[in-house]
């Protein structure tokens, strides 16, 4: 006699027709989801609890419960060491010459390092550490650091700053060198935030250059000094 489960046209046809009842399916698949239904519906009722609250409590689980709430501790551990991760760095760090193979070029696979070559009483340097360590507190994913310039690179000219190097698993992938690249002492944190976004180092959440609005309200401020043709021909007369 033919097996009524076997997977063949046949039998396919027969179901449609009602003349076989619809395939079983097999116990253990029916269990095996059925415990993975219950253990996520064990889990959810915990996910609330602190970690504290379930080692308070677990002498009133039993097996099953104790089953998937180490499945939830388990999750709830990696959720954490994710953020550990991502909020790895969050302050402006200080590094010299004997430093930088191990803080720059052996940083770590997949990290963003911003490296900032200074000199104190340069101001527009100063201005830049503090700007770039608010922005360190914002990506606390990225590595930023600064170094005074002839700690690194000796006999570094001062013409050259600030220096911004962007590295990316030891290899440069942008620099920004000299005053005017930043714009003088009118640089913003935003402007600056947006400049190292462009190299891809941050991920940011500007708009639009704040550079290019500045610009466009000065454009607007000196349309409005300048006199139209027919306010000149009104004065000639």
């Amino acid at each position: 006699m033919q097996d009524p489960n076997a997977d063949t046209e046949w039998n396919d046809i027969l179901r449609k027709k009602g003349i076989l009842p619809p395939k079983e399916t097999p116990k253990d698949e029916e269990a095996e989801e059925e415990d993975v239904l219950q253990q996520q519906s064990v889990v959810k009722t915990y996910e609330n609890m602190t970690l504290e609250e379930l080692e308070e409590n677990e002498d009133d689980f039993n097996e099953e419960d104790e089953h998937a709430i180490e499945l939830y501790r388990r999750q709830r551990m990696a959720q954490w060491q994710a953020t550990q991760v991502k909020n790895k760095f969050g302050e402006l760090g200080e590094i010299s010459g004997q430093d930088y193979v191990k803080e720059v070029t052996e940083a770590g696979k997949g990290i963003w390092v911003i490296l900032h070559l200074y000199k104190q009483g340069i101001p527009i340097c100063t201005l830049i550490n503090q700007h770039l360590a608010v922005l360190a507190t914002k990506f606390k994913d990225v590595k930023f650091l600064k170094a005074i310039s002839t700690t690194c690179i000796p006999n570094y000219p001062d013409k050259n700053l600030p220096t911004i190097f962007v590295y990316l698993d030891g290899n440069i992938q942008a620099q920004f060198i000299g005053p005017l690249v930043f714009g003088g002492m009118k640089l913003t944190k935003d402007e600056l935030e947006w400049k190292l976004a462009e190299s891809g180092a941050v991920k940011t959440d500007l708009e639009e250059n704040p550079r290019k609005q500045i610009q466009d309200q000065l454009m607007t401020s000196i349309r409005t000094c300048i006199p139209t043709r027919k306010d000149s021909d009104s004065d000639d007369d």
